[in-house]
């Protein structure tokens, strides 16, 4: 009040005067909101806003920036790895994936170890024996295999959804009843690993009796593909299965 009565002692009314006042005033203002930000600077958000409000702040930033706010302190740590904020983050994380791992899923595990698992499972390539039986395959001939296969698969001839495969704990293989080209044969599988050194993979592939080598390979929705120049296995999607899916670990 007496800064502005002061002002208009100064200037005298004028327009040109009152455009300086105005000018004086934006001026106090701005230097005013710059102290406010210089203290909140100095502060810790989380001191200045409380948990609640951060933990609606934290909601709005991608997980990778949640986490690195866990470092920032005990405190922040304790409401960045909150149950309630990594919740909606694995949902969004599991959205539209075919397999969630069985871990991530264990009862009273905290949804941020939740997210974590996930995420390095999710980047995984060597497939496991607790995979192969954990899933629903489809098969189908490729388009290399010899034509009397094909006009048996359902696959390529349009009557009907693809030929279903079944791997089993105890090492087994089966089919579908009335499968025209399982044909009732008894099947066992097995998974080869080598490595370079301790942790490099040289070749990785699973076989079905002595039949051509299957490669495998990891899509981006976490399914899994094993195929040969023969035939091909795909892991039936399944994240809606109750308990999620995954290695049995």
């Amino acid at each position: 009040m007496e800064d502005d009565l002061e002002d208009a002692v100064v200037f005298g009314g004028a327009e040109e005067d009152r455009k300086g006042i105005k000018r004086k005033r934006k001026k106090r203002k701005k230097k005013r909101e710059k102290e406010v930000v210089v203290m909140m600077e100095l502060q810790d958000p989380l001191e200045v806003f409380g948990r609640d409000i951060m933990l609606m702040i934290l909601r709005n930033l991608d997980a990778h920036s949640v986490a690195l706010s866990l470092l920032v302190s005990r405190a922040w740590h304790g409401v960045a790895s909150s149950d309630s904020l990594w919740t909606s983050k694995c949902e969004e994380l599991w959205l539209g994936k075919a397999h969630i791992p069985r871990l991530a899923q264990v009862r009273g595990l905290s949804k941020l170890a939740a997210y974590s698992l996930s995420v390095m499972d999710g980047k995984r390539t060597r497939i496991m024996k607790e995979d192969l039986y954990d899933h629903i395959w489809e098969f189908h001939f490729t388009k290399a295999a010899p034509e009397y296969w094909r006009n048996l698969d359902p696959y390529w001839k349009g009557t009907g959804p693809p030929m279903r495969r079944y791997f089993h704990p105890d090492g087994s293989q089966t089919a579908d009843p009335g499968d025209t080209v399982w044909g009732g044969q008894e099947c066992c599988f097995c998974i080869v690993t080598s490595f370079i050194g301790e942790e490099t993979i040289r070749e990785h592939y699973v076989r079905i009796n002595r039949w051509p080598r299957m490669f495998v390979s990891r899509k981006q929705d976490w399914s899994w593909e094993m195929s040969n120049f023969l035939y091909c296995y795909c892991s039936i999607p399944d994240s809606d299965k109750e308990g999620g899916t995954g290695p049995v670990l």
